[in-house]
């Protein structure tokens, strides 16, 4: 828990384990679907408040940090960043201008590889035509249960040079359209109150994975004490850390 602390703090050296850092010039969001019941952002925000950071006085409110748009441009190794692990992006409340240059950051920072991760399909396809898509960049949206397979629909008719969708936390059973996309991510919920992952759910979806050859990252399987994530992840007796090409590239 301290080591998601020091990363939040920093911004940096994320402990998500399919990231390395974490870049959030926005912070707070507000709930949208079951996914977000034990949403760990708002905890860590209102504990970060606690303490008196400074960049959580609002707690979980959406709050904009134009001052830390840039900072990827000083991170000279190339890394991959994963952008708002605190929020959401395509929150409501985020001004299509503040996006775009979020965006013009990404497009900027070319040695670096961004992921970009969504509840909110339906803003993020509205707005997709007054973006420019930088080729570094993953764009991806959650898909908890079935009820939101739409999202991938959404997320399929976006301009993104390569698309992805996380099952985290995986909350049922999921028969999932897997064309026109990149990668896969299942994890399952941590923390206090978190729901149980059936690891036949995550079977099927490492099945239809490797039927069309999709890379399957496996984060966590889930808890409440111990989210059993990183060499702990084990299904079927095996590690499932697969990754898209583009962050199998040097840059």
């Amino acid at each position: 828990m301290a080591r998601l602390i020091k990363a939040v703090l920093m911004s940096f050296e994320s402990s998500i384990e399919w990231t390395q850092a974490t870049w959030n010039p926005v912070t707070g969001c507000s709930e949208i679907s079951p996914g977000c019941a034990h949403c760990y952002a708002a905890r860590f925000a209102n504990r970060l408040k606690c303490m008196g950071n400074p960049r959580y006085t609002n707690g979980f409110r959406v709050t904009l940090h134009d001052d830390l748009i840039g900072l990827p441009l000083s991170w000279k190794r190339p890394t991959q960043i994963f952008v708002n692990s605190m929020s959401d992006l395509f929150h409501e409340q985020i001004p299509l201008e503040f996006i775009e240059a979020v965006f013009t950051t990404i497009r900027t920072a070319s040695w670096h590889r961004f992921q970009i991760l969504t509840k909110r399909a339906s803003r993020l396809l509205e707005i997709s035509p007054y973006l420019s898509w930088p080729s570094n960049l993953l764009m991806g949206v959650t898909v908890e249960n079935q009820d939101y397979i739409w999202r991938l629909e959404k997320l399929k008719k976006v301009p993104a040079a390569v698309k992805f969708v996380s099952c985290e936390p995986l909350l049922g059973q999921l028969n999932l359209p897997l064309e026109d996309l990149d990668w896969v991510i299942v994890g399952g919920e941590s923390g206090p109150g978190a729901r149980t992952m059936d690891l036949n759910w995550v079977r099927e979806i490492r099945d239809q994975c490797s039927l069309v050859k999709l890379p399957f990252f496996l984060k966590q399987l889930g808890g409440t004490r111990n989210k059993r994530g990183e060499q702990l992840a084990l299904l079927d007796g095996q590690l499932w850390k697969e990754l898209p090409e583009i962050l199998l590239m040097k840059s």
